[in-house]
């Protein structure tokens, strides 16, 4: 795969997906193709099945295409990869995975793999302008860099009060009111337009005394700002909303649900989308007899969120934030 990313917690979800011959899955989140090629390669192994995949990244869906010998110019997009085992890719938003699936005729799976992180790829590329580790144009479109409007563009048009509440609710960034003025105050003297210029404005708003550590481990001062922008571009929490709602209306009875998150706003949207099917009476205590009619349409298989070992946090850094659910259509 040439490092163009590296899996989270992979075993676990494999695992989790309890995958089974003849079974059809979604990997919603294709990316690098790391999930995916080891789902394929799981399948051949327990007699086959069929795997689809959703990206909205060209670059990515290139290079998964590279990594499982599919032509990634092709309308089809897809077949047979192995014995007995069929790949599809299709791109777009995972937040319309129910309706890209019925395109292609889908209308139920056996499991759906949400891995929610950006790819190494786009971390890496400094002309997608993810990262301030690196200088480039402040981007941070997931899409094809054709659609919506870019985070320098946020950063210029957004006013005060928008700016920090972005900051505040998407980054959990508590210097928000002070890091929003400094942009404001800089944009008023020049443009907002790179990476790295963005990171030196906020690396001053922020005290230096404000020591913030993840793990024991220092973080950058500009990694909440950034996270914050970038879930605000892409509209990630939408998107997450509306495909766990799509993708757990398409699950088979004995369907698996396995969602891999990597902050405590996405975790706490799997894990309030999971326990709200799970069928608990909603009910005022003094109401002598249950009115709600609450069913349960899903069963947690993991009570409490998995987190990688230290083997893998040693191996890849970048999964130190991940926290894996597993639940399963009833």
């Amino acid at each position: 795969m040439g490092g163009y990313h590296v899996p989270v917690m992979l075993r676990e979800s494999l695992e989790g997906l309890a995958l089974k011959k003849g079974g059809r899955y979604l990997d919603a989140t294709l990316g690098g193709a790391g999930h995916s090629r080891a789902i394929l390669e799981a399948l051949e192994g327990c007699g086959g099945g069929e795997l689809y995949a959703i990206d909205r990244d060209r670059e990515a869906i290139a290079e998964a295409c590279r990594v499982v010998g599919l032509e990634p110019n092709s309308e089809e997009r897809g077949g047979t990869v192995r014995p007995g085992v069929q790949f599809y890719i299709l791109q777009g938003n995972f937040m319309l995975l129910d309706r890209l699936l019925q395109q292609r005729g889908v209308e139920a799976l056996d499991g759906v793999l949400m891995d929610l992180g950006v790819s190494s790829h786009q971390l890496d590329a400094p002309e997608r302008g993810f990262s301030f580790r690196s200088a480039g144009p402040l981007d941070m479109r997931m899409s094809d860099q054709e659609e919506g409007p870019t985070a320098a563009q946020l950063v210029a048009q957004a006013p005060l009060e928008e700016l920090a509440r972005i900051l505040r609710y998407y980054g959990e960034e508590r210097f928000a009111g002070r890091v929003a003025q400094a942009i404001v105050r800089e944009r008023e003297v020049r443009p907002i337009s790179t990476t790295s210029h963005l990171a030196e404005v906020v690396e001053r708003a922020i005290p230096q005394k404000a020591g913030k550590t993840h793990g024991g481990r220092a973080i950058n001062p500009a990694t909440r700002t950034f996270q914050a922008l970038r879930i605000a571009v892409n509209r990630e929490l939408e998107s997450l909303q509306r495909g766990l709602e799509a993708a757990i209306g398409l699950l088979r009875p004995g369907g698996r649900l396995v969602v891999i998150s990597y902050h405590s706003l996405e975790d706490r949207i799997v894990k309030e989308a999971i326990r709200s099917r799970l069928g608990h009476c909603t009910c005022p205590p003094r109401v002598p007899f249950c009115t709600c009619g609450a069913q349960a349409t899903l069963r947690e298989v993991t009570r409490r969120p998995l987190t990688p070992g230290e083997e893998e946090l040693e191996l890849n850094p970048r999964s130190r934030s991940a926290k894996l659910r597993v639940a399963e259509r009833l």
